[in-house]
């Protein structure tokens, strides 16, 4: 497989560095609100390269975080008169009922920054004795950049270049050394939560969470670090100066960063005011159309925004699902075929080919465009054979399974979907059923009772070439 690595700015054969196993990292929400689509996209991004390497064999340790104690989250529990926890308990059981919809596989560990306070001072500590951290009396720690040689190889920006103020959410520059200088760790303020350490009482700055948390849960130099484009600069730059300098060792060997969502050309954010959060898109779509929406786009390219995109992924998923489905009842009912060699080598063929040509899209910088394209060649041919009818059921099967199998490696458990979106009683299918073996024997009067008494109870039956869909009135 081969990953853009960020860092040298090429496609890199991926080469983990313990034979057979993965650690993986990829940065979280910071739990102060729901989630929008730009949000979201990451999520899935590294949830799907977890699932292809498990799929590829790889024994994935997959830590993922949440940052619950930062500016924001201090805000927004001042707004509301609460505490910074309760809003943190609040909005991350709301992730997990979006995430959990969208197929977000649970990660290995998924820490709260205020779990790993312990790991924080500690980083801190070793950054202090090193040389690398000064302490700022009535201000907090800050780490000293210029002391670390090699700041910049990530973004490939030069420290000469950079804006003062660049290296911290909202910085101040009083006192600093030097203006790229971030916060490690902020003396306490009143009404904001504080820990006791060594240097005084207070809290964390965001970047040192992630390395501690790194640290604690995957090692000192970990395969995959992921995330946001946007996070490439400070914030994955701050990273590698805190934990290359005080680990003495590489970090995180490959990096990986997806694109925007874009909104009228401009990048989905709560800054900007032009998010649309996750909760707010299912009252239109329903979750698998937006895990599909965000998979149709190489995640190095930004996707737009729109109800007509979001449309076009749900008429491509239901296009792949009602193969599925169509193939499902004939096997179920099968009738009428009539197995031809050459027919069924062609599925057969399409059927391995399908699986070849998807991980090789996969394998190459995870291409889920391609992937999915793999996927829908194998619909079309498989959608060709059932209208025929001149393929046996063993061909049907595994074409339909080949395209479960596939798609499930991108979260997306197709018939698990058509169970959950059907709602069709199962009475109601055992008359359908019925109705189909009264049709193969050739009484057009039960038949046509079967489809009236469907009908009186709420739905309808079309006939298609590859059996009866029935849809509700």
């Amino acid at each position: 497989m081969k990953i853009f690595n960020t860092m040298t700015r090429m496609k890199e054969e991926f080469v983990p560095m313990e034979e057979g196993k993965v650690k993986m990292y990829a940065c979280g929400p910071t739990v102060y609100n729901f989630f929008h689509l730009g949000n979201a996209r990451p999520f899935v991004t590294f949830d799907t390269l977890r699932r292809y390497l498990e799929y590829r064999g790889y024994d994935v340790t997959f830590c993922q975080n949440f940052t619950d104690i930062d500016d924001k989250m201090i805000n927004k529990a001042n707004e509301e008169g609460t505490t910074v926890k309760e809003i943190a308990d609040r909005y991350i059981a709301e992730y997990y009922k979006d995430a959990d919809a969208l197929g977000i596989l649970r990660p290995t560990f998924q820490p709260r920054a205020t779990e790993t306070m312990d790991e924080i001072i500690a980083l801190i500590s070793d950054l202090m004795e090193k040389g690398y951290a000064y302490i700022i009396e009535g201000d907090g720690v800050y780490y000293d950049v210029p002391k670390f040689k090699e700041y910049g190889k990530l973004s490939h920006y030069n420290l000469e270049d950079l804006q003062a103020g660049g290296g911290e959410r909202g910085a101040s520059y009083e006192g600093k050394k030097n203006p790229a200088d971030f916060a490690l760790w902020k003396f306490k303020k009143e009404g904001e939560p504080f820990w006791n350490s060594p240097w005084g009482e207070g809290r964390p700055g965001w970047h040192i969470e992630c390395s501690a948390m790194n640290r604690k849960y995957l090692g000192k130099t970990i395969d995959i670090h992921g995330g946001g484009q946007d996070l490439i600069f400070p914030h994955h730059e701050n990273e590698i100066a805190q934990s290359e300098a005080a680990n003495g060792c590489t970090f995180a060997r490959y990096w990986m960063h997806n694109a925007f969502v874009n909104v009228d050309n401009e990048k989905m954010s709560k800054s900007l005011g032009n998010f649309f959060t996750v909760r707010d898109i299912v009252e239109k779509f329903p979750y698998e159309v937006i895990r599909f929406f965000i998979l149709s786009g190489h995640y190095r390219m930004p996707i737009n925004f729109s109800d007509e995109l979001l449309k076009a992924a749900q008429n491509g998923l239901e296009r792949i699902m009602t193969a599925v489905e169509s193939s499902d009842f004939i096997l179920a009912n099968a009738s009428g075929l009539h197995p031809e060699d050459a027919a069924a080598k062609e599925l057969a063929d399409a059927t391995s080919e399908a699986k070849a040509s998807f991980i090789a899209n996969m394998d190459d910088d995870m291409n889920t465009a391609d992937a999915i394209t793999s996927v829908y060649t194998l619909v079309r041919v498989l959608n060709t054979h059932l209208t025929a009818k001149d393929v046996s059921e063993k061909e049907i099967k595994a074409a339909a399974d080949m395209i479960c199998e596939l798609m499930n490696v991108l979260g997306l458990d197709v018939r698990a979907i058509l169970k959950k979106d059907s709602g069709i009683p199962s009475e109601v299918m055992d008359l359908v059923n019925q109705r189909v073996e009264a049709k193969k024997n050739k009484d057009f009067a039960k038949a046509d009772a079967l489809r009236d008494q469907v009908y009186a109870m709420g739905y309808q039956i079309k006939d298609t070439p590859q059996g009866p869909q029935v849809t509700k009135k």
